[in-house]
């Protein structure tokens, strides 16, 4: 039972590393314009096929070091989706920022709609992969078991780790992340101030989906497999992570990400992994009945 356990803490922190760095798009959204980016699934979707052609184009050049192909990959899937939620925020976002709260809402799942069947025609409705990145793996003994941690779920979870010090660099240290909190704060004293709160909400959201492509290219070098379907049931989830720790935490977010990925990681190996999903999502209507404001939220205060 032992090593049960502590094989799905394994699976657990290294899925909850994903989700968490997917949460932090939907937290950064929302913190900044108050809105949730339902279209954000599908940009972690449509970073793991372009992780997919960048391992593909380098594997045609004869470029087959992992060091090599992870930053050429990386590098390649970081820019273009941060260029797909550039387009997102100035198509679906922008022009209705003045309108009714519901409309961006409906402009944004129409937007991932456009996603998922654009990636569909264009490159096909079958389930598609790449071949394993990272081979060997440790092997630990634990009372009469063992557990297994392969290199690649080791190198996801590093990654995972650097990339939100990263952030936490960027929105502490940075002008750029200075102009995101006032923005945060009060929009209308930010732009009194001299900032142009129009393109830092850009610059949020391609920020937001940088991480969601390095998320995108992590899980396509565990699970190997994907299609255009993909990023609807993780971004959910990575919803219900952003929810847990906290709409609008940074912290939180990833903290959310580790809890739900290690209680899925444990309903699954000690339950059923038939309805992890089922678990995944009364855990968020639990979470929004007795605790919306999640783990490291505040509650929202109304002004009179």
């Amino acid at each position: 039972m032992d090593g049960i356990f502590l094989q799905q803490l394994v699976n657990g922190l290294t899925l909850g590393s994903v989700y968490g760095l997917i949460a932090i798009g939907y937290t950064m959204v929302y913190g900044i314009i108050g809105m949730i980016n339902f279209a954000h699934g599908e940009v972690y979707m449509v970073s793991a096929y372009l992780a997919a052609i960048a391992i593909a184009v380098l594997a045609f050049f004869g470029v087959h070091s992992f060091p090599l192909v992870i930053l050429g990959t990386l590098v390649f899937t970081i820019v273009v989706t941060g260029v797909y939620g550039f387009a997102i925020e100035r198509i679906a976002y922008k022009p209705l920022r003045n309108s009714t709260r519901l409309a961006p809402l409906i402009s944004a799942i129409g937007m991932s709609l456009i996603l998922q069947n654009y990636v569909q025609l264009s490159q096909g409705a079958r389930q598609q992969g790449i071949p394993t990145m990272l081979e060997g793996a440790l092997r630990l003994h634990v009372g009469e078991g063992f557990v297994m941690i392969t290199y690649t779920k080791l190198f996801i979870i590093a990654a995972a780790i650097i990339g939100m010090l990263a952030l936490t660099f960027i929105i502490q240290k940075t002008r750029l992340g200075r102009m995101c909190r006032a923005t945060q704060q009060d929009r209308k004293m930010a732009q009194i101030l001299g900032i142009n709160t129009d393109r830092v909400i850009s610059y949020v959201f391609v920020i937001g989906a940088s991480m969601g492509a390095l998320a995108g290219v992590l899980i396509t070098l565990n699970y190997g497999t994907f299609d255009f379907y993909a990023g609807f049931i993780i971004g959910i989830k990575a919803f219900t992570a952003a929810v847990l720790g906290g709409i609008g935490s940074l912290p939180g977010a990833m903290l959310g990400g580790l809890i739900l990925g290690v209680a899925e990681a444990q309903f699954s190996g000690m339950v059923n992994s038939d309805y992890k999903d089922v678990f995944s999502f009364s855990l968020l209507v639990l979470i929004l009945i007795f605790r919306p404001q999640g783990l490291l939220g505040r509650p929202q205060v109304t002004k009179v």
